[in-house]
């Protein structure tokens, strides 16, 4: 009876455990988005420098994770040689400047719950882009999948009160940044048997994605902010800021370290919703019924997307679990044999 209690009680704490890193997730996503798009939007803070405060935020991540890499000695670096870095590491800082650049400056001109209706799009681009690197096997099903996501984030744009081109550009740019950045990760660093955490990936990525930001930087806003007479950094905005971005990173590891991506997935569809509530009852965005029938619909094509990698997932255990059996059946008939054979000898 003890036993099964204590089973019990290690599958609720499990459980709450869980839930706990998915709430911690959320709150500090949903926290950053909505931090960012008060200190972009012109109507709020009206601080439209997007490079500006990405690198304001990968300054202070790169700052805190070498110090608790190198100076701390908290968290163990990765080894890798100069050519991996240069090969691997430097592409994907420069996919990710772009993709928080573009994503940043979007906040400018549409609102938190178009821009997460328009994020629908992330699987349709990461399984486009697998396919066409070959990192993803083409499938009718999936294709057919991503078709009616695709078109219910075409329905969701069609009924935007405040569309803006520019703004749906920029957005779809960094999708495909983004998405072309998370298939480049497995490609460059999971098949060479590198695998980042959250402190190491800033530490080694951060860097060279400030590098690349700074060249737009300089040619785009460093001319803007050199003029403007008005401009002084305040302190505790963007320090509390790039507090709640490091904190993010950290929330993602121990979300997917304790659970899995999938779970991240998941997690992310309920985020959301939180954000397009928000977004219309406390920042007063507009969102129209066909807004909400066309994501709805996304939506549906996300979830079912996310059920169809979590059956594939599971075969996978079950197929693994079955060749270990079948190899420890395979090693205890040969011991058998092995015994049979020496009993022969002796007799």
């Amino acid at each position: 009876m003890s036993t099964g209690g204590s089973l019990s009680d290690g599958v609720i704490k499990k459980i709450v455990l869980s839930y706990t890193y998915v709430a911690i997730w959320i709150f500090l996503s949903f926290t950053v988005i909505v931090y960012n798009k008060f200190i972009l939007d012109r109507k709020m803070y009206n601080w439209p420098y997007p490079i500006s405060l990405t690198m304001i935020h990968m300054s202070f991540c790169s700052s805190l994770a070498f110090l608790l890499v190198k100076v701390l000695k908290l968290v163990e670096s990765v080894t890798m040689s100069r050519e991996v870095y240069f090969s691997s590491v430097v592409p994907i800082g420069a996919l990710y400047a772009c993709s928080l650049w573009l994503s940043n400056s979007a906040y400018i001109y549409l609102s938190v719950s178009f821009i997460q209706m328009l994020k629908a799009l992330m699987p349709v681009a990461v399984y486009s882009i697998g396919v066409l690197l070959k990192k993803e096997n083409f499938k009718g099903v999936i294709m057919g999948n991503m078709i009616a996501i695709s078109v219910g984030v075409a329905i969701a744009a069609y009924g935007e009160a405040k569309f803006d081109t520019w703004g749906v550009f920029l957005q779809l740019g960094a999708v495909a940044f983004e998405a072309t950045r998370l298939v480049l990760i497995q490609i460059l660093l999971t098949s060479k048997g590198i695998n980042f955490n959250p402190i190491t990936s800033l530490y080694y990525v951060a860097p060279c994605c400030l590098v690349f930001l700074s060249i737009p930087w300089i040619l785009v806003e460093y001319p803007l902010l050199r003029d403007s007479s008005s401009f002084h950094l305040d302190w505790f905005i963007f320090g509390t800021n790039s507090v709640c971005a490091f904190a993010l990173n950290l929330a993602v590891f121990l979300l997917v370290g304790k659970t899995s991506a999938l779970t991240m997935n998941v997690a992310g569809v309920v985020k959301d919703w939180l954000l397009i509530a928000f977004s219309w009852s406390v920042i007063k965005d507009t969102v129209t019924p066909i807004n909400l029938f066309g994501y709805g619909l996304a939506f549906l094509g996300v979830a079912y997307y996310n059920h169809y990698k979590l059956q594939a997932l599971k075969a996978k255990d079950a197929q693994k679990k079955a060749s270990q059996a079948d190899d420890e059946q395979g090693r205890l008939l040969e011991e058998r044999n092995g015994d049979g054979r020496r009993s022969d000898t002796q007799s």
